[in-house]
């Protein structure tokens, strides 16, 4: 059974820091491209950054870029994202995502193959 955990979520004021992980189970971890996603009540869910296999090509959304770094783990079959710089406009909830599609574009949401439940972060002014 595959599931995606998310967890780190929280409550931080801007200009603080979190770090999302995502614990995998269920399927191949070092197979998957690993990304992260954000959801709001009034966007679609939208790409934050994503990870390739051994973490050779990483990719960001721009309004993160700088502030979030994405990494992987494949021994504990885990995926971090650490965010820092945190502004209002971070406020989401955050969920993670494998992509088990070989050559598959890193970014598009409905390449992944497997979600999380999602973990709220809100970033208070």
């Amino acid at each position: 059974q595959v599931q995606l955990v998310e967890s780190g979520g929280g409550l931080v004021q801007a200009g603080g820091s979190l770090r999302l992980s995502c614990a995998a189970s269920g399927f191949t971890f070092s197979n998957a491209r690993m990304g992260w996603f954000r959801q709001t009540s009034r966007k679609e869910r939208e790409f934050v950054a994503a990870i390739s296999l051994s973490g050779a090509i990483i990719r960001y959304v721009d309004s993160v870029k700088g502030r979030f770094t994405i990494s992987r783990d494949d021994a504990k079959n885990t995926v971090y994202l650490q965010m820092s710089s945190l502004s209002p406009d971070d406020t989401a909830v955050y969920y993670c995502a494998a992509n088990m599609r070989p050559r598959a574009s890193l970014s598009s949401r409905e390449e992944y193959d497997y979600w999380g439940q999602g973990t709220q972060v809100t970033v208070s002014s």
